[in-house]
């Protein structure tokens, strides 16, 4: 027994299917060797990566129609890693990560269930350098400027990873801490186009969620839309 509760659900995601083991909530916990709290990871944390929340849910959906067509993807975050599934199932080449030790065996489990190749996976911390990672045309996360500190870590990363050329992709469930984020990304050159998102479904306008769209080079003045 692995010490904690899953079940399996079906989501529809752009049209298709996909079968996802997820955590049964936020109350499951097991960490027998100590592999989560060497990581940082608290006992309030540990079931976070094990869901799909309204943020993660979006940026699968995004997915499945963007253009990613001779692409490297990095999805940072990745957490149950629905949006690198829905790209592997495009034939993307995308690379999911997160510092959560059971992430890649979810990940592996979910790409099983839904009869497609593994998801090429990398443990990745974002405040350790990891110069074998390579630098990637598009990086994508949900709901990763969790804390006021993670808007520097996070562009700080994507100083060393982000191809000149890059895109990144943000979807943000309104935690407020995308101001600092942005100020950093336009100071190494990148342009933001934003669009209000609803989290819930029934959700009323103003919404509280963006989706943070970041571009630089040639082409940072096009829109998402393109």
């Amino acid at each position: 027994m692995p010490g904690y509760d899953t079940h399996i659900r079906t989501l529809d995601i752009g049209g298709r299917d996909y079968r996802i083991r997820s955590l049964v909530d936020v109350q499951q916990f097991a960490d027998p060797d100590q592999l989560a709290e060497r990581a940082g990871i608290s006992s309030a944390q540990w079931s976070l990566f094990g869901h799909v929340w309204p943020a993660g849910r979006l940026l699968a959906e995004t997915m499945a129609t963007f253009d990613v067509a001779g692409k490297r993807i990095l999805e940072i975050g990745c957490g149950i890693g629905l949006a690198s599934l829905v790209l592997r199932q495009r034939g993307a080449d995308v690379v999911a990560s997160d510092h959560h030790p059971l992430a890649e065996v979810f990940l592996a489990y979910n790409a099983a269930l839904n009869g497609m190749p593994a998801v090429p996976y990398r443990t990745l911390r974002w405040d350790v350098e990891n110069a074998s990672l390579g630098r990637f045309d598009l990086v994508i996360g949900s709901d990763v400027l969790y804390e006021r500190g993670h808007a520097g870590a996070l562009s700080a990363l994507l100083l060393r990873h982000a191809q000149p050329t890059a895109e990144v992709m943000i979807i943000d469930p309104g935690r407020g801490n995308n101001g600092p984020f942005t100020r950093a990304l336009q100071a190494q050159g990148y342009v933001l186009h934003e669009q209000r998102s609803p989290m819930n479904e029934g959700e009323l306008p103003p919404f509280r969620g963006r989706l943070l769209y970041y571009r630089r080079g040639a082409a940072a003045g096009a829109g998402l839309l393109r």
